[in-house]
C-alpha cells in the first residue's frame, strides 16, 4: 500500500485528510476497459461525478482547493492513468469559467461538468505554437452579435467526446499575447469540426479541431476580449501542481510495484532487496517521491493561501516531479527485468504514462525558464 503518512503533513487540515480517503475509496472500486477510450472515458466521468469526486474540479464562487485537486489526482493516477485524466480534464476544461465566467456561465456549465453529465476540454495548442501561447494565430472577429472563429487547434485532450471547449483566439488588441481572447464553443456550432483523432503510446482522447467560419455568440466570451492570455495563465498556476501531483501518484505505484518485486524475487538464493545496489535504487525512488510531494503541496498550499500567482513554485513542482516520476518509473522497469517491458505489466503501463506528462501544460525546458525568470524578477541584489 502507497505511503499514506504525508497527509499528516501541516500543509493539510482534516478536510484535505478526509478528502483523500474519500477518493482513495472511489479509486479501489474502478473498473476501467481499455478497449475504447472514448467510452472509459465517459463512463469515468460519468462515475466520478456521481460518486461527488469531480466537486472540486469546479466553483462558483471562483476559487479552487488546488490542495484537493492534487490529491485527487495523487490517488486516481495511482490506480488509473484514465481515471486521472478523465478527472483533469473536467478542471482544466472549465478552469477559465470558475476564474473569469460570468454568473450565467458559471450557472450553466459548472454544475454539469462537475456531476459528470457534461466533458469539458482545453482548445490552446496550435499546430504552430505550443508553449509558445502568444504565437497563436487563431482567429474571432466579431460580426454583428456573432464571434467567427478561423485557425486549428491540436493535441487537444477530450477532443471529439467533450460537451464544451474552451477555446483561445487572436482578436487583435494588441500585439502577441495582449491580443488574445477566452470563448465557449460547442461541438455543434457551424464550421466547428474534428479534423483527425491523435494516438499515442498511453491512449487518450486527443485530437485536432478545425474551426472554419465558426460562428458562436457573443455571449461565448469568458472575461473580456484581450484577456485571453492572462485567462490561460491563470489557469495553468492551477493545473500545474495538478499535473505534477499525476506524476506522483504514478512514481508512487512504481514504487510499490518495486517493493514488492525485490521482497519477492530471490537471486542466488536470497531476495532481491538484500543486493546494495537494488537498496541504492530504492533509497533514490524514495527521496525523490517524498521531494516532489513537499514542492507539489508548498505550491498548492500558497496558492489555497491566497497567493495570487504561484508560477515559480507551480514550475518547479512540475518540474522537479514529472522529470523524478519518469526516473522513478524506469528504476521500476530496471528492477523487474524483462517482465519490466512486458505488454500489460504495471510498470510497462506507467512508463508509456509518464512520458506525456513532462510535455504538456508545459514542457520542462520551458519550465526552466520560468523558474530562472522569475528567480532573476524576484532578486534584489548584492549580498
Amino acid at each position: 500500500m502507497a505511503d499514506r503518512s504525508f497527509v499528516e503533513w501541516p500543509f493539510f487540515g482534516n478536510d484535505h485528510r478526509t478528502w483523500a480517503e474519500k477518493v482513495e475509496e472511489v479509486a479501489k472500486g474502478l473498473s476501467v476497459d481499455h478497449s475504447n477510450i472514448d467510452v472509459a472515458c465517459q463512463e469515468l466521468v460519468k462515475t466520478l461525478g456521481e460518486a461527488g469526486v469531480l466537486r472540486p474540479t469546479a466553483s462558483e464562487n471562483g476559487r479552487f482547493d488546488v490542495r484537493k485537486l492534487c490529491l485527487a489526482r495523487e490517488v486516481l493516477s495511482r490506480h488509473s492513468g484514465l481515471a486521472d485524466f478523465s478527472f483533469a480534464m473536467q478542471g482544466l476544461g472549465t478552469g477559465a469559467i470558475t476564474l473569469f465566467g460570468n454568473d450565467d456561465q458559471k450557472a450553466y456549465w459548472l454544475p454539469k461538468t462537475k456531476s459528470g453529465q457534461a466533458i469539458s476540454a482545453f482548445a490552446l495548442t496550435e499546430p504552430g505554437s505550443g508553449s509558445d501561447v502568444a504565437n497563436s494565430s487563431m482567429t474571432a472577429k466579431g460580426d454583428g452579435n456573432e464571434y467567427v472563429l478561423n485557425g486549428e487547434k491540436t493535441w487537444i485532450s477530450n477532443g471529439g467526446i467533450a460537451d464544451l471547449y474552451t477555446v483561445f483566439a487572436r482578436t487583435g488588441e494588441g500585439p502577441g499575447a495582449r491580443g488574445l481572447s477566452a470563448f465557449l464553443v460547442t461541438p455543434d456550432a457551424l464550421g466547428f469540426e474534428i479534423v483527425e483523432r491523435l494516438e499515442t503510446i498511453a491512449p487518450h482522447p486527443l485530437a485536432t479541431l478545425r474551426f472554419n467560419n465558426c460562428r458562436i455568440p457573443k455571449s461565448a466570451l469568458i472575461g473580456e476580449l484581450g484577456e485571453g492570455f492572462k485567462i490561460s495563465m491563470a489557469v495553468l498556476d492551477v493545473f500545474r501542481p495538478t499535473v505534477a501531483a499525476a506524476a506522483l501518484g504514478f512514481a508512487r505505484r512504481a514504487f510499490d510495484e518495486a517493493l514488492t518485486r525485490v521482497k519477492t524475487r530471490h537471486v542466488q538464493g536470497a531476495p532481491l532487496f538484500d543486493l546494495q545496489m537494488v537498496q541504492g535504487h530504492i533509497a533514490d525512488m524514495a527521496l525523490n517521491i517524498d521531494a516532489a510531494a513537499l514542492l507539489i503541496y508548498r505550491a498548492a498550499w500558497a496558492k489555497d493561501n491566497g497567493a495570487s500567482r504561484i508560477s515559480r513554485e507551480a514550475a518547479m513542482a512540475k518540474l522537479f516531479s514529472t522529470e523524478q516520476a519518469q526516473k522513478v518509473i524506469d528504476k521500476a522497469v530496471q528492477l523487474f527485468g524483462g517482465d519490466g517491458v512486458r505488454s500489460g505489466m504495471p510498470v510497462e503501463q506507467l512508463y508509456r504514462e509518464i512520458r506525456a506528462l513532462r510535455i504538456y501544460e508545459g514542457a520542462s525546458d520551458v519550465q526552466k525558464i520560468i523558474i530562472a525568470r522569475q528567480s532573476l524578477s524576484n532578486f534584489n541584489g548584492g549580498i
